[in-house]
């Protein structure tokens, strides 16, 4: 794998509390609130290279079709890093676990097949910037699979979010912002949407500002233009 050298924003990411919380609750969100399956229906068919951003701690990795010749997982959380690598350890596909910010991907331009979202849009400080980047190290026709928070089509959880995202939610976890549309951005960035789906996550029960969710597949196009 070759890495280009590119200055990460000082301190970029440094989320520790939220990183330990985030460790447990995702696994048990993982095995009661269903989210594997969510994972296992992004992941499916993907070939080749494949950069995953904000890897997290590597819980996708278990999931990645035997067609994917190599990932390359970014996570620039330091506590989140360390688990990521021990997940790819255990992974049936060939895993490297690097340090990275979505907004400056340390990798050459056109050198990956399918790059992966999950759960990370959210977080980034700068989403156009994010999403042009991960345009860039996409080949003609690479796919964007993402399954992301995203915005209420309800006004009453709409409003909701936009005062969680003004107040605490973003300190509390870990800079996630609950209303950005992540289906908007993704078109703005130049990509060509495929099929997607809206999900509710958990599907019953108390909707939380986190809770509306949509899952999907984008295109980046063989021709600019």
């Amino acid at each position: 794998m070759q890495l280009r050298s590119r200055k990460l924003p000082r301190g970029a990411v440094h989320h520790p509390v939220f990183a330990r919380f985030y460790a447990r609750v995702s696994v048990t969100a993982d095995l009661k609130g269903g989210i594997a399956a969510y994972r296992e229906e992004l992941l499916s068919g993907l070939s080749g290279r494949v950069i995953e951003i904000g890897a997290g701690n590597g819980l996708n990795f278990a999931h990645y079709p035997g067609a994917v010749s190599e990932v390359v997982a970014l996570e620039p959380e330091r506590s989140l890093r360390q688990l990521a690598a021990r997940s790819a350890l255990r992974a049936e596909v060939p895993v490297d676990v690097v340090p990275g910010a979505a907004e400056a991907l340390p990798v050459k331009s056109e050198a990956f097949d399918g790059a992966v979202a999950s759960l990370v849009l959210c977080t980034v400080r700068d989403l156009p910037r994010a999403l042009a980047e991960i345009r860039r190290v996409l080949r003609p026709g690479g796919e964007l699979r993402f399954f992301e928070h995203g915005s209420a089509q309800g006004r009453a959880l709409a409003t909701a979010q936009r005062v969680a995202d003004r107040t605490l939610w973003p300190l509390l976890f870990g800079g996630c912002h609950t209303a950005r549309d992540p289906l908007a951005a993704i078109e703005a960035a130049g990509f060509e949407m495929g099929t997607y789906r809206r999900l509710r996550v958990p599907e019953t029960g108390l909707q939380v500002p986190s809770s509306p969710c949509v899952l999907g597949v984008a295109r980046k196009p063989f021709t600019e233009g």
